[in-house]
C-alpha cells in the first residue's frame, strides 16, 4: 500500500494495514464455520476476507459448477508466498472446482521487460512443476499463455469501454509517466479472469480468484466493469425484497424496444418481461410485480441469498439476447507471510524468503538469521516469553510447515511462556522446513516429465 492508501499490484514493498482495508475497500471478513472442510489457511485466519465467497460455498454445497482462477508472473523463482495461493486453489479443487491458470507472459513483457520465450521457459520448469509438486491435479487443472490465448485479449480490449484512465489513476496511482504497455495490463487480466465464463473454456458458472491482498485493485475493476456489462441489474427493494431493472445501453436499447427519441415498443418490452417473469416464476416466486413501461420487475418474496440463482438466469437470457452475460468474480484474500528479514517477501531480494529449491544449508542459514520474537538475553525471555506476532520462524511454522492445529497452539503456548527459547523456535522450524523441501523436491521429480498434462491445447 502507498502513502495515499492505494494498493500496488506490482510492488514488493510496504506493510499492509488488513483491518483497514477490509473497511476502505468493503471486503468481508471469512467466517470458516459456513466453509465446507475449511483449509488450515481458513482455520488459522491466514484466508481473512473476501467478496462473495457465499457464492461459491453454494456452489460447491449444491454440486453445480464452479471454476478457480489464478495467476502467475513468470519472473524469478518461486518462493513460500507463491505456495499460499497454490494451497487455496488446491483447496477449491478438492471441493469439485476446475482450475485455470494464466501466465501473465504479456504482463511480464510489459512490466519487466521478461521476452515471451524467457516467460514460457521460467513458468513450465519454475512454477508450474512446483504447482505439480504441491499437489495440482492435473485432469481439473489447465494452464495457458495470455500471449497464445487470442480470446483474453480481444475480451480485454472489448471490456475496456467500460473504463477510462481516470478510473485507471484512481485504482492504481498510474500518472502521465506510466508506460502504455503497463496501462494496457490491468486490462488483460480483466480478460483473464472472467474469459472463463466463455463456453469454449468452460460456460457460465462463477470463478473464484484467491489472492494476496496487493491483487485486491484488478479484481475491484473487474468487478466493476462487469457491473456495467449487466443487462439486468438486481438491487434490494426499499420495502423489503429484491427489484430487477433493465440497463439500458447503446447495443441492447433496440432489443429492449427502446426506439428514437427513446419511444417505447410495448410489443417489444412486454416480450422481454414476460421471458424475465417466466424464468422468475420456475424459481418458485409467485408474488410479482411488473411494470414493463419503467423497466422493472418486483420480487417482494426475495431475499438477498435469492441474488445469486436470479443472476444465474437472466445472464443466461442475455446471453441468448446477445449481451456478453458475464458474472463478476468471487474473490479470497490472504495475509502475507512475513519476509525473513521483515517486510514482504520478495523474489528478487533472496534474503527475505526461502524458494521451493533451497538447499538445506541455504535455508537454515535464513531462518537462523530471520527476526525473532525473543527476548535480549535467556533469562529475560524465561520470564516474560517470546512474542509469537514478531517471529518468523514461528509464522512460517504456521503458515507453511505445521499441519497440525494443536501442535501450532502447543508451541505457541510453549513461546509465550518462556519455556521455548528463540533458538528452540528456529531449530524447529529448520526440521520442519527440511521436510517440507525434501517432500516437495521428490515430488518434483516425479512430475518433471508430466508437465504437458497441465496444459491447454492452445499452451503446447
Amino acid at each position: 500500500m502507498n502513502g495515499d492508501g492505494a494498493i500496488d499490484p506490482w510492488s514488493s514493498e510496504g506493510d499492509t494495514d488488513y483491518s483497514r482495508i477490509v473497511s476502505k475497500f468493503g471486503l468481508q471478513k471469512v467466517d470458516i464455520s459456513q466453509l465446507p472442510n475449511p483449509g488450515m489457511l481458513h482455520r488459522r485466519g491466514i484466508v481473512f476476507a473476501h467478496r462473495d465467497m457465499d457464492v461459491a460455498v453454494r456452489c460447491i454445497n449444491e454440486g453445480t459448477p464452479l471454476g478457480v482462477l489464478t495467476g502467475l508472473m513468470p519472473s524469478g523463482g518461486m518462493h513460500l508466498g507463491h505456495s499460499m495461493v497454490i494451497e487455496q486453489v488446491k483447496w477449491f479443487q478438492e471441493q469439485g472446482a476446475d482450475v485455470t491458470v494464466a501466465v501473465a507472459d504479456l504482463e511480464a513483457l510489459a512490466t519487466r521487460g521478461i521476452s515471451l520465450s524467457k516467460g514460457r521457459k521460467t513458468a513450465i520448469e519454475e512454477y508450474i512443476l512446483n504447482y505439480a509438486a504441491l499437489g495440482l491435479d492435473p485432469s481439473k487443472s489447465s494452464v495457458y499463455f495470455q500471449s497464445a490465448r487470442p480470446e483474453v485479449q480481444r475480451l480485454g480490449f472489448k471490456l475496456g469501454r467500460r473504463t477510462n484512465l481516470s478510473e485507471f489513476e484512481a485504482i492504481y496511482g498510474f500518472t502521465g509517466e506510466t508506460n502504455l504497455a503497463h496501462v494496457q495490463a490491468p486490462m488483460v487480466q480483466v480478460g483473464d479472469i472472467v474469459h472463463p465464463q466463455l463456453e469454449e473454456f468452460g460456460g457460465l458458472r462463477p470463478i473464484v480468484v484467491p489472492v494476496g491482498i496487493d491483487q485486491d485493485p484488478h479484481l475491484r475493476l473487474t468487478r466493476d466493469i462487469i457491473g456495467k456489462t449487466h443487462w439486468f441489474n438486481i438491487n434490494p427493494r426499499k420495502s423489503g425484497g429484491l427489484i430487477i431493472s433493465l440497463s439500458i445501453q447503446d447495443d441492447n436499447s433496440n432489443i429492449f424496444g427502446v426506439g428514437k427519441g427513446g419511444k417505447i415498443n410495448r410489443d417489444i418490452r412486454a416480450n422481454i418481461f414476460d421471458r424475465v417473469t417466466r424464468i422468475i416464476s420456475l424459481l418458485g416466486f409467485a408474488d410479482l410485480i411488473s411494470n414493463p413501461k419503467h423497466g422493472t420487475l418486483e420480487i417482494p418474496g426475495a431475499t438477498n441469498s435469492d441474488k445469486f440463482p436470479i443472476r444465474i438466469r437472466l445472464l443466461e437470457l442475455e446471453r441468448e439476447l446477445g449481451g456478453l452475460g458475464l458474472m463478476a468474480p468471487c474473490s479470497t484474500y490472504h495475509r502475507f507471510a512475513p519476509g525473513m528479514t521483515g517486510g514482504k517477501m520478495s523474489s528478487s531480494k533472496p534474503e527475505t524468503t526461502i524458494f521451493m529449491n533451497d538447499t538445506f544449508d541455504s535455508m537454515s542459514k535464513k531462518v537462523k538469521r530471520a527476526v525473532s520474537g525473543g527476548k535480549s538475553t535467556i533469562e529475560e525471555h524465561r520470564r516474560l516469553g517470546g512474542d509469537c506476532g514478531k517471529d518468523v520462524p514461528f509464522q512460517y511454522l504456521e503458515f507453511f510447515f505445521e499441519q497440525n492445529d494443536s501442535a501450532i497452539i502447543e508451541i505457541k503456548r510453549e513461546y509465550e511462556s518462556g519455556r521455548m527459547l528463540a533458538g528452540d523456535m528456529k531449530q524447529l522450524c529448520i526440521e520442519k522446513a527440511a521436510d517440507w523441501l525434501s517432500e516437495i523436491s521428490e515430488k518434483r521429480e516425479i512430475w518433471r516429465d508430466r508437465l504437458d498434462e497441465f496444459l491447454a491445447p492452445d499452451s503446447n
